[in-house]
């Protein structure tokens, strides 16, 4: 099994890094660079993008805290009227993607630019940068799962209750093979435009799947609400988002596909 190992703080001067949030700037950083990239690649202006990264990032935080509060651990709000306030004092990665929803709906509405447009850049770069910041969550070991001998169990300490189950590792090691195959159906060409509701369903079944494996038999446990998370409920939104988005999208080659002028040759449409 893997061995139980939490990488130390590293103290500079008034400021302590913490490993979890070295690998939330890592995948934040790298997400932020691959999404304009990725515009570039397709034709498209990445300036936007650019100007869209630090509100992105600032509601996610701001809207993942509050959602860790309010979801899944209500009861923190008794110890102190201002833990709403400490942003960087736990964080749900679910409510951080429903803040960077809402940022991205306000963001492209005012700019009037369609985000669809945009979509596939949005699912090649946050899935990566997503995985990468979920390494945080298995290096502080922050999401236990159930007791168990599997051979990718982490050995947590006998207070613990011993190996079990961590699926910061495990939603790490999707995110990682879903932003490959991503890469993979984009180079082929296939479902152009439609990366993002792909993303959509395939994290939702994985996520509810690892989330059915938290354990409830220790002191700090997520809230459930008639037997499942609150991640697991966003889970039935991201699934109704793909399927709606694989059904109605349709890719630029399908609408910019080439008409005949009026003598007879085949003329491109313009974009």
């Amino acid at each position: 099994m893997i061995p139980y190992i939490k990488p130390p703080s590293i103290p500079l001067g008034p400021i302590t890094l913490e490993p979890f949030g070295i690998f939330v700037a890592l995948g934040v950083l790298f997400a932020a660079h691959r999404l304009a990239k990725m515009a570039e690649r397709d034709g498209l202006d990445a300036t936007p993008l650019q100007d869209y990264a630090p509100w992105g990032v600032g509601v996610g935080v701001v809207v993942g805290h509050l959602f860790h509060l309010f979801a899944y651990h209500p009861e923190e709000l008794s110890k102190s009227p201002f833990q709403i306030l400490k942003v960087w004092d736990g964080l749900s990665s679910f409510g951080g993607l429903i803040g960077g929803i809402l940022a991205a709906v306000v963001f492209f509405k005012l700019k009037k630019l369609r985000f669809r447009d945009y979509a596939d850049s949005f699912a090649l770069a946050v899935t990566p940068g997503w995985a990468i910041a979920r390494l945080g969550c298995f290096a502080v070991h922050d999401h236990p799962g159930v007791r168990t001998d599997f051979f990718l169990a982490v050995n947590f300490p006998a207070s613990l209750g011993g190996p079990r189950h961590d699926l910061g590792l495990y939603d790490a090691a999707f995110l990682f093979a879903i932003s490959g195959l991503l890469i993979v159906l984009r180079n082929a060409g296939m479902l152009r435009g439609r990366l993002l509701p792909l993303l959509s369903i395939l994290y939702a079944c994985g996520r509810f799947f690892f989330d059915s494996l938290r354990a409830t038999d220790l002191s700090y446990v997520d809230a459930r609400y008639f037997g499942l998370t609150p991640a697991q409920f966003g889970c039935f939104a991201l699934v109704a988002f793909g399927l709606y988005g694989l059904a109605k999208w349709h890719s630029p080659a399908q609408k910019d596909s080439p008409s005949v002028g009026s003598g007879g040759s085949v003329q491109p449409q313009a974009r």
